[in-house]
């Protein structure tokens, strides 16, 4: 059996000497895993043969297909392709803190009444118990596309990262924030908010005219018209430089603060265009959005 590797502080130990390593990272309860091969994954985690198991603090990039992260809690939260998330223990149980900063996710999970979702310009709450099958994608100027697809699913209460504008999403609303403005809506959305589907093989008949012949030499570029470009460079091996700064989050505080923690990464070979990057404004952006 291959040795069970935990990555933390930058250094890959084996299993003999795991707890006696990082005894603090081992107590910490898992949130998911994800295959290596599917994404760059950075912060606290253990990695055993393909998959990387998040525990705490963790960016995880999408390469140029989806990545699936099976939550521990059950079900699963899909990151589209080329799109970063950070993930984060919200409260004492099993709630989740999922920020997205551009891209687009999918999360198919029962929801805890702790759980967060965070954009760059908007906050998510639970206001009653449901589950989630939630679409969401950002993209570069901020445009915020929602799908709280369900009867079952929960009631979200949004609110501006930077004003006092509040927005109640209800099961099976779509809706499109311009700009990620709570005050700009448009509730009658139609297009997509989650993640591409590839196009299907089409086999064209000997009578096929010249614009089915041309459709199906370039299909629709599904993944382009979502603000989400495929990667050509495949993953590459493990590297044990530490990463940057990490959030840190209890329930108990009144706000979040951004916190160093010497950890391992993957090295991502997706570097998306941002239009404001989820930690590069941490101090102001959570500030304001939590309060001092």
């Amino acid at each position: 059996m291959t040795p069970l590797l935990l990555r933390c502080a930058g250094v890959a130990v084996s299993g003999w000497m795991l707890a006696g390593a990082c005894g603090l990272a081992m107590a910490q309860q898992p949130m998911g895993s994800v295959p290596v091969a599917d994404a760059s994954v950075s912060g606290q985690m253990l990695v055993h043969e393909q998959s990387a198991t998040l525990l705490s603090n963790t960016s995880v990039t999408a390469y140029g297909h989806t990545a699936e992260i099976h939550l521990a809690r059950g079900g699963k939260l899909l990151v589209c392709e080329t799109s970063q998330l950070h993930l984060l223990h919200a409260g004492q149980g099993k709630g989740l803190l999922v920020g997205l900063d551009r891209g687009a996710l999918e999360l198919a999970t029962n929801a805890e009444m702790q759980d967060i979702l965070l954009t760059p310009d908007i906050r998510f709450t639970l206001a009653t118990p449901g589950r989630f099958d939630l679409r969401m994608r950002v993209t570069r100027e901020g445009d915020t596309c929602v799908e709280n697809r369900g009867k079952d699913a929960p009631v979200l209460m949004l609110s501006s990262a930077f004003g006092t504008t509040s927005y109640r999403l209800l099961p099976n609303q779509h809706v499109m924030f311009e700009h990620g403005n709570l005050g700009e809506v448009v509730d009658n959305e139609r297009s997509a908010c989650g993640c591409p589907v590839a196009a299907p093989s089409k086999h064209l008949a000997a009578n096929a005219t010249d614009s089915e012949r041309l459709a199906a030499e370039h299909p629709f570029p599904e993944a382009a018209s979502q603000d989400l470009t495929s990667s050509p460079n495949p993953p590459k091996p493990y590297s044990n430089a530490p990463s940057t700064a990490i959030l840190s989050y209890n329930s108990n505080d009144a706000a979040m603060s951004p916190v160093v923690i010497a950890s391992a990464t993957t090295p991502s070979t997706v570097k998306p265009v941002q239009k404001h990057g989820f930690f590069q404004s941490v101090g102001s952006f959570f500030a304001r959005l939590f309060g001092n």
